[in-house]
């Protein structure tokens, strides 16, 4: 399994813009074959920041993920959208509980 931590910070004029492209994203990750969970929301101190919480069964289902156009189309807009680079952390998971 697959968790991947991904937080982005947005241009204050921009943030609506992101946020309309970060919905797209979520509704077309979540039904995706090896998505188990995919969550996006606002940082509740910084209404401009954006966290992902996402979590996939293999490499294979992010990578599926990661090639969306939407994806795609969205983090190439990343200069126009983004105040400062975005975060990721990758975490391999051998196994999980309720």
């Amino acid at each position: 399994m697959i968790v991947v931590r991904f937080k982005v910070k947005c241009k204050p004029e921009k943030t609506d813009h992101a946020l309309t492209a970060f919905r797209e994203i979520v509704a077309t990750s979540r039904p995706l074959a090896g998505v188990i969970n995919f969550d996006m929301g606002r940082d509740i101190t910084d209404p401009d920041s954006f966290i992902a919480l996402e979590v996939f069964a293999d490499r294979a289902a992010l990578d599926r993920q990661e090639s969306l156009p939407v994806v795609q189309k969205t983090m190439g807009l990343f200069q126009e959208l983004l105040a400062g680079e975005p975060e990721a952390t990758t975490f391999h998971v051998s196994s999980s509980e309720p």
